[in-house]
């Protein structure tokens, strides 16, 4: 039996499980993720050094979400791809049509930046924080949308936004 300290990593588990959520619910999943050299992706879709995939049934082919690495088949302008992303790499998992899921902090998030093309066929990206986080950390939720940035002067506070209120997102 592992101990407390060799158990191993949440994250792959979490992410099999808001895939499978995304599924069952007729939602679209998309994974961001920080690429760096050991990501293999058509770096020609990367942007700051980050890509969003689509990872639904109907967009890959031979999909294996493992411990260590999500691997799947995919095409990128008609041209089929093999695509293997280590799983300490994904920033988060969501569904493309609300919004809702899951973020992670990505060891050395900043180090490396690659490529500065459009990210995908649908110019969908992702709001994922790009600051390096600690090693240790667990899963972190992160807002999907930032309000307005209050005046700088502090003179006049910012009137409210106009639109529907805002209300939190919690996914189990």
């Amino acid at each position: 039996m592992e101990s407390v300290l060799e158990a191993s990593s949440t994250r792959p588990y979490l992410l099999r499980a808001i895939y499978e959520w995304c599924s069952d619910n007729g939602l679209t999943p998309y994974v961001a993720v920080m690429v760096d050299d050991s990501v293999q992706v058509p770096r020609e879709y990367v942007n700051n050094g980050e890509i969003v995939l689509n990872v639904s049934f109907d967009a890959t082919s031979g999909l294996k979400l493992g411990n260590d690495f999500i691997e799947f088949k995919a095409r990128f302008g008609g041209v089929p791809r093999d695509i293997m992303v280590p799983v300490e790499r994904v920033a988060a998992i969501y569904a493309r049509e609300n919004g809702q899921g899951m973020a992670f902090p990505v060891p050395g998030a900043g180090e490396s930046r690659i490529g500065a093309a459009p990210a995908g066929e649908s110019g969908t990206t992702a709001a994922v924080p790009s600051q390096p986080a600690s090693p240790k950390a667990g899963p972190q939720l992160v807002p999907v949308a930032e309000g307005p940035s209050p005046d700088p002067s502090g003179d006049e506070p910012s009137p409210p936004p106009k639109g529907p209120r805002p209300a939190l997102k919690r996914v189990k």
